[in-house]
Parts: structure tokens; C-alpha cells; sequence
């Protein structure tokens, strides 16, 4: 087994709610004050504290932990959840805003949660000795100033290629280090019959995986590329790197690589095609594994990752989402025993047992955990990227900025509806009506 750690350059700490939510508001801030009169014995008394995560977080691994904790700490934890994606950021900020939010809140790191104002709303665990265990690479993405304010709720992930290993070895292919080899590796599955690159359009949110993949090649040639972009000075349409993730995702439709339903196929389709063989690469989150492995349990061992490939062969690295941060509420009447359930969460003891429930998705960001021997061949295929610094966090942590319409711009080129000039140039506008709704001065 392999110890993985890693550490970001230049890491920048970094995306409407029905009425009856609103009423519900009063209702789960009294809950956050209630404390069970059940006791294990006539001396223990059980405090219950409320936490308000997103129905993704929400998995089996997660739940065997709170019954430890409630077993081990006597602190029982009610569960309360939210939509992911900007559905549940709306629900987060609502909830701050009129006073309902929980004892623990499971949100976005990076610079999501720097746009809620942080040190307004969630304690500082900067002094807690098991922060010290957390690598500085996910602290920073949780941190303001020398404040901070959450814990890793779960693994990193990646967005990359993911690929049939058992076809590769068939077609006698190797994981390619330069787009012009994947271009290559494409023809020779299209060749076999097989689909080269699976497209799941159906769900527009895939689509976005070939620009959202190849943002470590773009701050390799553009270091500074996240603060101009959210300056206002750097644009996908005149900067030559970002226009090259719309290009990308143009000549993946013309060349003929995709599924023929590509613009209908859903993300179950394209997770049956790939584990099956018929289907070779899939751009994806890592987050799918799970998935996969419980539909396809004989067929996920046959899957890898390689990195988005750049033009230049010696910039080759992975695009990273950091774990969204459990967080303590400044409201809460709990907060040494919120802070007794996260370091229960975060030790040793605590992520075995989610292991245990849930395979991560990518390398931890906790110190001294390691890789486990029944871990994804994915995943395994990851570490060694992070462990020579040859990664990068998705643009969304190093900036508060991304267009609402991405997604279906994305689809347009992909169609070929839209140029990928063209697609950039909107996608700008988008951006520019997105920071001004932020509040960002250009």
C-alpha cells in the first residue's frame, strides 16, 4: 500500500427555495436545540445534534459512522437533507439567512464556501489538534485568513478519462500522454466497432466533463488564469488554453467517436457501456464508481483513469474536486459536541469505518491514511499523480465564477449546433452576468 499525499501550487481557496422550506425553518432550528432525555444509564444524558447534508453525501459509509458516534460518544445525530448542485447551495444560503441552519451543515469547500461569509456564520477549528491531521492542501480550500472552518466529509475525487483496461490490453493500446496519442487510440477503437468516447447528453451536466477534465492543462500554461478570469481580464473566447476545451469537445462530435444516441443516452447507459466494453472511454466525474461497481460488481476492476491530455506531453496531470467540508454552526447550543462527533469523523477509527461501508472515490485528504489493497483500480491509478504534485484543483475552488449555462453550451458543440468559438464567447457573457450577481466589479 501507498501513502498518498499531495499538495496544491498556487492553490487559490476558492456555485429557488418553494415557500414551504421557509416554513420549515423555525421547525428545524427548534430541533437544533433539542437534547433526548434517553439516556444508556440514570447518569449519561444523549444530546442530539442535527446536521443538513446533500442527499450524495448522504451514503452508507456516512451513516455506519453517526451510529458509532452514537454508540461511542452517546451523541446521536438526526439527519436532515438537501438536493445537491445550485439547488442546495440556494437551500444553505436561505437557511443562513433567516436563522434555520443546523448544528453541522455539510457544504461546498473552496470558494463556494468563501462566498458565504464563513467567519459570520461557522466556528474556527484551527485550534483543534485533529485539524492537524487534515493536509494542507484541503485546509486551504476551508480556510479564511488563518481561521478554519471545516472537515472533509469524505475522499477527493477526480474528473478525467476514465477507460476499459480489458479493452485497452486487447487492442494492444497505452494510456495516452498527448491528445494527438488519444486521437490516435479513438481511431483504432472506432476501427474495432466499439465506441471510442461515450457521450450521455441526456444528462447535459456530462457533457461538461472534456473543459471541466482539462483545466489542469490550462493553469499549467496559464498560471494565472483563475484570478484574471475572475478579474474579468481572461476569457475563454480569447484565451488560447481555455478555447481549447470547447475545441476539444467539437472535434470528439466530428470525428464520429461517440455513441450514436450520444444526444439522448443517460448517465446509466454510458456507465453500462463502458463497463461492458462496447463503450472505451467515458469523461466522467470519479464519483460514478460506487455506482458502477454496485451495478457491474464482475466489471469494475476492468476500469482505469488517465488524466485529460494536454498538447504537450510534459504537462500531464488531474483535474481535483476537493470533499465538501462539514461545518459547525455559530447558532448551534451544541458545539463541544459537534466538535467530539468531528473528531470522531476524522480519526483513524472514524474512516475505516466509512471505508469499511463506502469505497472512497480518490485519494484522502487526511494525513497518514493510505490507499487500501480493495481499493478501485481507479483510484489506485490516481495516486501516483497525486503523489508527485501532478494535480489541480477544478476552477471552481480557485474561483467563485461559473456560467449557469456551461452545461448546455457544451451540449451545443457537441451537437454541433454551436462552434466552439462561438460556445466560448457565450459562455463569457455568462460569466460576466454570473459575477455581477455576485457582486464581483469588473
Amino acid at each position: 500500500m501507498r501513502k498518498s499525499k499531495f499538495s496544491f501550487i498556487g492553490f487559490i481557496t476558492s456555485v429557488c427555495l418553494i415557500t414551504s422550506l421557509l416554513a420549515s425553518c423555525n421547525t428545524t432550528s427548534s430541533n437544533n436545540k433539542q437534547v433526548n432525555s434517553n439516556s444508556k444509564d440514570n447518569n449519561e444524558v444523549t444530546t442530539t445534534l442535527n446536521i443538513l447534508i446533500s442527499d450524495v453525501a448522504d451514503n452508507s459509509g456516512f451513516r455506519a459512522v453517526i451510529e458509532e458516534i452514537e454508540k461511542e460518544l452517546n451523541i446521536k445525530t438526526n439527519v436532515e437533507l438537501r438536493p445537491g448542485g445550485p439547488e442546495g447551495v440556494n437551500v444553505v444560503k436561505t437557511r443562513l439567512a433567516t436563522g434555520g441552519i443546523p448544528d453541522l451543515v455539510v457544504y461546498n469547500s473552496g470558494s463556494l464556501l468563501m462566498a458565504l461569509n464563513p467567519d459570520k456564520h461557522f466556528v474556527d477549528m484551527a485550534s483543534e489538534p485533529y485539524i492537524d491531521q487534515v493536509l494542507d492542501s484541503y485546509k486551504e480550500v476551508v480556510s479564511d485568513q488563518e481561521k478554519i472552518f471545516g472537515i472533509p466529509i469524505q475522499s477527493s475525487q477526480v474528473g478525467a478519462w476514465f477507460y476499459n483496461k480489458k479493452v485497452y490490453k486487447e487492442l494492444g493500446l497505452s494510456v495516452p500522454r498527448t491528445w494527438d496519442e488519444l486521437r490516435e487510440n479513438n481511431e483504432k477503437i472506432k476501427d474495432s466497432g466499439r465506441t471510442a468516447v461515450i457521450g450521455t447528453y441526456g444528462e447535459l451536466w456530462t457533457s461538461q466533463l472534456p473543459i471541466l477534465a482539462d483545466y489542469y492543462n490550462l493553469q499549467a500554461e496559464e498560471q494565472n488564469f483563475a484570478d484574471e478570469y475572475t478579474a474579468g481580464k481572461a476569457k475563454f473566447a480569447t484565451t488560447d488554453s481555455a478555447l481549447r476545451g470547447f475545441e476539444r469537445i467539437q472535434e470528439i462530435a466530428e470525428s464520429g467517436y461517440m455513441n450514436e444516441d450520444y444526444t439522448v443516452a443517460t448517465y446509466d447507459q454510458g456507465m453500462q457501456l463502458l463497463a461492458e466494453g462496447n463503450g472505451v472511454h467515458y469523461p466522467m466525474l470519479a464519483q460514478f464508481l460506487p455506482l458502477l461497481a454496485e451495478k457491474y460488481p464482475d466489471k469494475i476492476n476492468d476500469i482505469g483513469v488517465f488524466p485529460q491530455p494536454s498538447d504537450n506531453a510534459d504537462i500531464n496531470g488531474l483535474t481535483v474536486w476537493m470533499p465538501d467540508a462539514i461545518l459547525i454552526s455559530k447558532e448551534s447550543p451544541n458545539v463541544d459536541a459537534a466538535k467530539k462527533w468531528m473528531e470522531f469523523f476524522v480519526s483513524k477509527k472514524g474512516i475505516e469505518i466509512y471505508e469499511s461501508k463506502q469505497k472512497s472515490v480518490g485519494p484522502s485528504v487526511m494525513e497518514g491514511v493510505e490507499i487500501p489493497e480493495d481499493a478501485y483500480e481507479a483510484v489506485k491509478d490516481m495516486a501516483k499523480y497525486f503523489e508527485e504534485g501532478k494535480v489541480a484543483p477544478a476552477l471552481e475552488f480557485a474561483s467563485p465564477i461559473k456560467g449557469p449555462n456551461l452545461a448546455q453550451l457544451c451540449t451545443s458543440v457537441g451537437s454541433g449546433t454551436m462552434t466552439a468559438l462561438e460556445a466560448a464567447k457565450s459562455y463569457d457573457k455568462d460569466v460576466e452576468k454570473q459575477a455581477k450577481q455576485l457582486g464581483i466589479k469588473w
